[in-house]
């Protein structure tokens, strides 16, 4: 389950604007949550995704008030934790056979991901967000979509 704040949240899959696709069965469980269409938008476009335009989307289950958000949580869980535990297992057992990506597929996504994070691209545009702030707290790291679209066009 995911939950965000609606006020603070922001969404982003940045890696095809830094030059890789998703890894680790990123691509997978995004198109499995949103659809085709939208987890194509997501992804290659690497845009900032605000938290009622993922929730609209299907990435997060509900954009809750900042306010409100930790006691929601707390609730949900609260709720869940006076169930059966075995009843909880196995319902998420189900639903995950179902849902999430298969070893196979994210070891592929894993592969492809490690052979073009290491090309002169993705380091050349990687190395310019570093100059720019990237994992700094500042406009890059907290606007990245944006940032990720001022990059120098790659020819």
């Amino acid at each position: 389950m995911r939950f965000a704040s609606r006020e603070n949240a922001v969404l982003c899959q940045p890696e095809v604007g830094i030059g890789t696709p998703p890894g680790a069965g990123a691509i997978q469980h995004l198109t499995r949550l949103l659809g085709r269409g939208r987890a194509l938008e997501a992804v290659l476009t690497s845009a900032d995704f605000d938290a009622e335009l993922a929730e609209r989307y299907g990435w997060i289950n509900r954009a809750v008030p900042d306010a409100e958000l930790d006691e929601f949580v707390a609730d949900l869980a609260a709720r869940m934790g006076n169930f059966p535990r075995d009843a909880l297992v196995a319902a998420k057992s189900a639903i995950n056979a179902i849902s999430l990506a298969t070893p196979a597929d994210v070891r592929a996504d894993a592969a492809l991901f490690q052979q073009l994070v290491r090309s002169e691209t993705t380091q050349q545009r990687t190395a310019e967000l570093f100059k720019q702030g990237f994992q700094t707290r500042g406009r890059t790291e907290l606007d990245l979509g944006d940032a990720l679209g001022d990059l120098k066009p790659v020819d």
